[in-house]
Order: structure tokens, then C-alpha cells, then sequence
């Protein structure tokens, strides 16, 4: 197949988005596919361009993907206007370039990643000039997101993003999503069933292994016992400030350590808050090839996450974290999609609810059994569920059947 990929984050971003986009355009390179992908300059989780990308346009080929990457405005700190400024800025960066490739390359399919939405139609106006069929993948719904985590108002801008959300994806001829929760969501919100496909993030089951002991540990002179570790992007769809108040809550037990590792527009602010704290340390996001040593540090894993958005996102860290082998505490609400992964491989407490996370924490320290238990639950649901080459595999069999005639790959 010849694929054209448009989406705002992609590798090198170490995290989030960019990661699992930048691992499917090498994947399909590797299949065999003519990819092209045009894509935003990195900048997440640290919402700054690094040096190497400022300027205009620039084209390259990675890994057998044709990647031309394009200038955007990133907002720091990001509000929730800036923000829709920076997804304005990549709309009309990728446009020229997305069509262009799409009349150059005469892809068989145009390939959509939301976040960003506003961006999308750029992607659908390529496929249709190009004669390519196209797909949507939402890794998170952005405008219900905005409206639960305050980014947004419910009045005539919330609206508005309802009625733009609605619209975009009636465009596309198939439209994807991470988990059955949202999946069922795209089907409320007007996508008709056959169109939808559940394409889940995966965890790189090889790469990440359960270990014994941590290089960390000696690295950053960690002198407790255990570990409730918190890695990922900080920033406000995560509700990190749990972490800050369970350690406070737990601060006289001796043989406990807080750790966390990342980076966002909320860290100098989570730092601050926690100054009085001598049980919590803060350390920058780890290269990816030392992912499986990060995770491995931890006794037990934090999965905080604002009430009111497990259903809008589920968190891509989960999939590692779960690969790791180790016990995991999340805040949702029961019966959502975070909850019901997380079930038999960790705890699930209430959103908010500071007390109830901080006992969770306890329980898997202080019941030895339990914790293993849940650990080696969470690796073999991992592997049935996330390993990153079914996943993939599963996908392109999907689109050559969905989107593409007969003899047409």
C-alpha cells in the first residue's frame, strides 16, 4: 500500500502520541508500505522546539518513512486558547504539504491522528484530491476532555467544538479509537458501527521486562525499600496532584519513596507544591531504551487521572506500566475503561479521593501477596493484550480489507 500519515506529534517525541505514531509508520515502512508522513515539529512533553527543528519545512527520511516535518506555534504555558492556536497553526502548515503529497504519492490511504482535530481536515481534504480513501484515529476526544478539565467552557465555544467534532468525523470512511469505551462513544456521537475499528495503544512487551532490581535505584540513591512511581507527561488531564497529597499522607512511613519522572507545562508547579516534602523527588523523562529500567523501580505504579476523563482518553503510560510486571493504583470511577483495565492487576480507587489512593498505595506495599499477584496478572495482560506486533499486524490486515478493492494493495 502507499500510505500518507498527517498527525501533529511523531517520534522523536518520547512519550504519548508521537511515540505510538512514530512506531506505526516505521512498522509499516517495514511491511513494505510506501509511507510518507507529515507531521508537526516535536515539542511534547515539553511544549519547546529544540533547536534542531526551528526554521520552516523540513524533509527527511527516517527508518524508511519519508517524514516532512512542519512549523507550528507552541504555546508555554498552554491555555485553552493558545492551545487552539497551536492546533490552528499545524492546520495551515500541513495543509500545502499534506495535498501535495497526496497529488505527488496518489496514496491508497490517508492516515489521521487526533489529537489534532482541527487539523483532520486537512488530512481528509488530501485523500479526497489524492483519490485515497481515508481513516481517523482518536487517541483522546479532545473537545470533551477540554470541557472536563476546565480548558474550555461549556457556553458557545463548547458548543461550537461539539458541533466541529460531529462534523469531522462524518468525513472520514473509517474512524478508530484506543479502547470499546470510546469506540461505543464514536458510535453515540454518530459514526456508524461498521466504520468504527478499536485500535489500541500497545506496550512493547519485549522491550519492557520485569526486573529484580533497578539500576535506578543506585543511580538516584534511593535508600527505601519501595517505590510508588508516577512516569509520564504532567500536565492537567492527568490529576498528578493526587500523588502530591498521598505522599503528604504517607510521609511517616520510613520504607517509601515517591518518584516522579516527566515532564509539562505543570511540573515548576507540582515541584513547588511539594517543597515541604523530603519523600518525593522529581527526575526528567528517560531515554526510551531505558524505559524497562524506569518501570522496573517501581513497587507499585500511580495512575491518577481526573474524574470525569476516563472514558475521553486512557493513557497510553498504562500499557508499559502494565508490561512491567508490577501492581498499579488508578484513580476511576467503576465500570469505566481504565477501571475495567486495570481490574485483578492493581487497585482502583475513587477520582479525587486523596485518602482512598493513599491507602491503595499501603495495601500493595504492605500485602507482599497481593502485589505479586497483581503484578504477574498485569505482565499476562499485557501480553494478550498490548504486544505491539499483533496490534499492528491486526491493523493492516484491517485497512487492505476496509478501505482498499481487491488487487488494489
Amino acid at each position: 500500500m502507499k500510505i500518507l500519515f498527517v498527525g501533529l506529534n511523531y517520534a522523536p517525541e518520547p512519550i504519548g502520541i508521537g511515540l505510538y505514531s512514530g512506531d506505526m509508520c516505521r512498522a509499516w515502512a517495514a511491511m513494505g508500505h510506501q509511507v510518507r508522513a507529515v507531521v508537526a515539529a516535536p515539542y511534547y512533553p515539553a511544549w519547546k522546539i529544540a533547536d534542531e527543528y526551528r526554521g520552516g519545512w523540513k524533509r527527511t527520511v527516517e527508518q524508511g518513512v519519508d517524514v516532512t516535518r512542519c512549523p507550528i506555534y507552541v504555546p508555554n504555558p498552554p491555555s485553552g486558547a493558545k492551545r487552539i492556536v497551536h492546533h490552528l497553526s499545524f492546520f495551515a502548515s500541513c495543509l500545502a504539504p499534506a495535498v501535495r503529497s497526496a497529488l505527488g504519492q496518489r496514496p491508497d490511504v490517508v492516515f489521521s491522528v487526533a489529537p489534532s482535530l482541527i487539523a483532520a481536515p486537512a488530512a481528509w481534504l488530501a485523500a479526497r484530491l489524492g483519490g485515497a480513501k481515508c481513516w481517523l484515529h482518536l487517541q483522546d476526544f479532545e473537545v470533551e476532555a477540554a470541557l472536563a478539565t476546565g480548558l474550555v467552557d461549556a457556553g458557545f465555544a463548547g458548543r461550537t467544538g461539539t458541533w466541529f467534532e460531529r462534523a469531522v468525523l462524518s468525513l472520514f470512511d473509517q474512524v478508530s479509537s484506543i479502547s470499546p469505551q470510546m469506540c461505543r462513544k464514536l458510535i453515540e456521537k454518530g459514526v456508524p458501527a461498521e466504520r468504527v475499528y478499536e485500535l489500541r495503544n500497545w506496550a512493547d512487551v519485549d522491550a519492557v521486562r520485569p526486573g529484580d532490581e533497578s539500576p535506578y535505584r543506585e543511580e538516584w540513591r534511593i535508600e527505601t525499600p519501595h517505590v510508588a512511581l508516577y512516569s509520564g507527561n504532567i500536565a492537567n488531564k492527568q490529576g498528578i496532584e493526587i500523588v502530591l497529597e498521598a505522599a503528604r499522607r504517607l510521609r511517616g512511613r520510613t520504607d517509601l519513596t515517591f518518584v516522579v519522572c516527566g515532564e509539562g507545562p505543570n511540573r515548576a508547579t507540582l515541584e513547588a507544591a511539594a517543597a515541604d516534602l523530603d519523600n518525593i523527588r522529581f527526575h526528567d523523562l528517560q531515554p526510551r531504551e531505558r524505559l524497562s529500567d524506569l518501570l522496573s523501580l517501581a513497587s507499585v505504579h500511580l495512575m491518577p487521572q481526573l474524574p470525569g476523563a476516563a472514558d475521553l482518553v486512557l493513557p497510553s503510560k498504562l500499557t508499559n506500566m502494565l508490561a512491567s510486571g508490577r501492581p498499579v493504583v488508578a484513580t476511576a470511577a467503576p465500570g469505566t475503561g481504565l477501571a475495567l483495565e486495570v481490574d485483578g492487576c492493581g487497585l482502583v480507587t475513587p477520582p479525587g479521593d486523596s485518602e482512598a489512593f493513599a491507602r491503595g498505595i499501603e495495601r500493595l506495599l504492605d500485602d507482599r501477596a497481593l502485589a505479586a499477584t497483581c503484578g504477574k496478572a498485569a505482565r499476562n495482560r499485557a501480553e494478550e493484550r498490548w504486544a505491539k506486533g499483533p496490534i499492528l499486524e491486526r491493523l493492516d490486515r484491517t485497512m487492505r480489507a476496509r478501505l482498499l478493492a481487491a488487487g488494489s494493495a
